[in-house]
């Protein structure tokens, strides 16, 4: 299993386009439903800065999410969007209550 968030922030005239993109994400996998993850997107208090949060159960290193149109369309034009690019990084579970349905 593999946790990681992922941080950038956009340009101010692009946020509207960078929610559709991820609105659109989450109603592809509300319709297909892939097993082996689970993920949560957050825009912040500035209304520019997004955090997207992501657990892969999947075996064989295989992310069902970047298999998605919806997200290979919202990847394809992440860095032309951002004032900053997006920052991975893997997290190390300490503890959670119920954030992943477990």
């Amino acid at each position: 299993m593999e946790r990681l968030m992922v941080r950038y922030r956009v340009k101010a005239e692009r946020a509207a386009e960078n929610e559709r993109y991820i609105a659109q994400v989450f109603e592809q996998l509300e319709r297909e439903r892939p097993a082996g993850v689970r993920y949560a997107s957050f825009k912040l208090e500035d209304g520019v800065s997004f955090v997207h949060i992501v657990s892969r159960e999947a075996s064989g290193g295989r992310n069902p999410l970047s298999e998605l149109s919806a997200f290979k369309a919202f990847a394809a034009g992440v860095r032309e969007r951002c004032e900053e690019p997006p920052v991975t990084v893997k997290l190390n579970e300490i503890g959670s209550y119920g954030f992943f349905g477990e």
